[in-house]
């Protein structure tokens, strides 16, 4: 999703919290059936037939006013004080950007989302809201939910049926708070590690991205999306912003630098229409073919050769490719803000996105401005009603069937189950499953249970930093509130009997320790903010952690774990190495790492991406003529 979120997002006022939280004490913990109002007896209110019928039934008695309010997607900000809009208007969607912790429960998270669904009901035709969050790799907006690895890591443990649980937990534990919608799963294909999104790739390799697409789209989905453990699903971003140019982006953004700008996030991909079907698009047919409901078009551009077009307005991609060929059959929602990229007319840009196949636009603010303008269009001629029926009509075929006409408001009967040992078991196996063993001499890992443990680092104690972006804000935190297990917690829980002494910057002596285990690791970030070379992210290991590397290599026999979304340049580092370790953002259980560093679980996972030996080699993909990686795609040695 996209960008300028944290100077905007706010939490709700707190007596308009307390309020809604009373009003639904009585309903969030069972269903609620609402009886007919304006459409009393009519067919779209009848849950025994088809979904297709109920859909015509209820398109054929809105005003154009009503379609383009289903079109709209609102940012909680911008109705929580005017929340009489969302029935007077007929919003059809909301949604809080970038993860963003609104409530700490899952009480407070229904009680707020059946307060905005009660304003729906006062809608004439009583058509409720669909609300969308960024549970990306787990309900990162909600503390105590269990986090999993973030899509590299799942690619590296090459193990489609785990993502496919992490998915199906992570849509319960989304659904119970009254969400219904996640913008996931992301089946990018990253081919220039300098993207700040390339943790959310599977990896460089499209096969990668189609092997999961399905399994995870099914996860998230199950096998009835009206059941309180499912969850809409959201191919994105739809199409080829992994393989935009560095240097192509001119996103400004607070976070960065005076001056500065993204320097591949919202970028162009010049390519071939072959490579940008082969690698790009490739994915996307198989979350289709597995019947994912929404689709989420990207912030960049596409040059196939005439020139690049915003993805937003590329009707060929989106309606002839996505919608024809494809035979995409849900809904095309904008990027946050990004129909407004378009043109610098916003008539225009508004005119061209729906043209092009938007179905659902991500306003997320000015939604009156785009409502009326929506609406004169229709009128001028500028989009046809026609075009305005097939987008509604799209949208409310998911609402039927995500069951939202005879139960708009939430279940949290099943919000027992957040957070559980169950759930945390399995992002456990995910996180151990992903551990990438790239050296490992005179066989120093695994560790004995009983060894003297030094361990270093500004990764090994640090839950934010395993963690990373999309986890309780847009960027991540260091600080990021929420439970889970530290890297090493996680060690002392799986070796109870080791000696473990931590020093993070290894000022403390070092001893007769066994051996040392430094684990060094990125800030958090996410999209833009995160691109190399911005001034903020430099993919390098940082000054303090390479000092801790020194220190305690030169001592001690050493591992040295890498917490990072990406590869991260190591080389001058590695002398003194003894083992190294790729443990990509494992998540919310350290003890995941911990499992395979003590021998509890093998080591197996396999680069999904390319190493290099610099940064200035970059990109560098499989199969490039002049490939002389550090380790190479797919590397990655196995322990039993």
């Amino acid at each position: 999703m996209g960008a300028h979120l944290p100077a905007v997002l706010r939490r709700p006022a707190v007596l308009w919290t307390a309020l809604i939280a009373a009003l639904a004490a009585a309903v969030i913990t069972v269903l609620v059936v609402v009886p007919a109002g304006g459409g009393r007896g009519a067919s779209y209110r009848d849950a025994d037939a088809a979904v297709a019928d109920r859909v015509d039934d209820l398109l054929g008695r809105m005003t154009i006013e009503e379609k383009v309010g289903q079109m709209t997607q609102v940012a909680v900000p911008a109705i929580e004080r005017i929340p009489a809009d969302i029935g007077l208007l007929g919003i059809g969607s909301l949604l809080n950007g970038g993860s963003e912790a609104l409530h700490d429960t899952p009480e407070g998270w229904a009680g707020m989302i059946d307060g905005f669904q009660r304003e729906a009901m006062e809608s004439r035709l009583e058509i409720p809201l669909v609300y969308g969050i960024d549970a990306v790799h787990g309900n990162g907006a909600l503390p105590g939910a269990v986090i999993f690895p973030h899509n590299i890591g799942l690619g590296a443990a090459h193990d489609p049926d785990l993502a496919a649980q992490a998915a199906a937990i992570t849509a319960a534990e989304t659904r119970a708070t009254g969400v219904h919608w996640t913008f996931a799963p992301c089946v990018c294909v990253a081919r220039d590690n300098r993207w700040g999104r390339t943790y959310e790739s599977y990896g460089e390799d499209p096969g990668l991205a189609v092997e999961y697409a399905g399994p995870v789209v099914r996860g998230y989905q199950g096998e009835d999306l009206a059941a309180n453990t499912s969850v809409l699903a959201t191919a994105k971003h739809f199409v080829g912003d992994g393989g935009t140019a560095y240097g192509t982006s001119t996103t400004p953004n607070d976070l960065l630098p005076p001056g500065s700008t993204y320097r591949l996030d919202q970028g162009v991909a010049t390519l071939t229409e072959e490579e940008l079907r082969s690698i790009h698009l490739a994915p996307f047919q198989a979350a289709v073919d597995a019947g994912v409901g929404s689709v989420m078009a990207s912030f960049s551009s596409t040059d196939l050769g005439e020139g690049p077009v915003k993805a937003h307005a590329d009707s060929y991609l989106i309606n002839e490719v996505l919608k024809g060929e494809l035979g995409f059959d849900g809904f095309v929602v904008s990027d946050w803000q990004a129909v407004d990229q378009v043109s610098a007319d916003y008539a225009e840009a508004v005119r061209l996105s729906i043209n092009a196949g938007v179905d659902m636009v991500m306003v997320p603010f000015e939604y009156r401005r785009f409502i009326d303008t929506l609406v004169a269009e229709v009128d001028n001629g500028g989009v046809s009603e026609e075009r305005i029926d097939d987008a509604v009509a799209r949208i409310l075929t998911q609402k039927f069937e995500l069951g939202l006409f005879e139960r708009p408001f939430a279940d949290t009967s099943g919000a027992g189950g957040i957070g559980s040992d169950a759930h945390r078991e399995v992002a456990r196996q995910a996180a151990a499953a992903s551990q990438t063993l790239l050296r490992n001499e005179n066989d120093l890992l695994p560790l004995a249970g009983d060894a003297s443990v030094y361990v270093a680092g500004s990764g090994a104690d640090s839950l934010g930093r395993q963690l990373g972006g999309w986890t309780a804000s847009w960027q991540g935190s260091v600080e990021a509130v929420t439970e889970g297990t530290t890297i090493l917690e996680g060690m002392a829980a799986v070796a109870p009997e080791a000696a473990i002494t931590f020093s993070e910057n290894a000022s403390e002596p070092i001893g007769d320790a066994d051996v040392g285990v430094v684990v060094v690791a990125e800030d958090p970030y996410a999209e833009g903010i995160g691109d190399e070379g911005v001034g903020v992210h430099d993919m390098r290991v940082s000054d303090a952690d390479a000092a801790a590397i020194d220190t305690v290599c030169a001592a001690v026999d050493c591992v040295v774990i890498v917490v990072s979304g990406r590869p991260i340049e190591l080389t001058s580092h590695l002398a003194e190495v003894d083992a190294l370790v790729a443990a990509w953002l494992p998540g919310s259980e350290g003890a995941g790492v911990a499992d395979p560093l003590f021998g509890a679980a093998p080591y197996g996972g396999r680069l999904p991406v390319t190493w290099p030996r610099a940064n200035d080699q970059e990109p560098m993909n499989v199969g490039d003529t002049a490939y002389d990686p550090l380790y190479p795609f797919g590397f990655g040695l196995t322990t039993g």
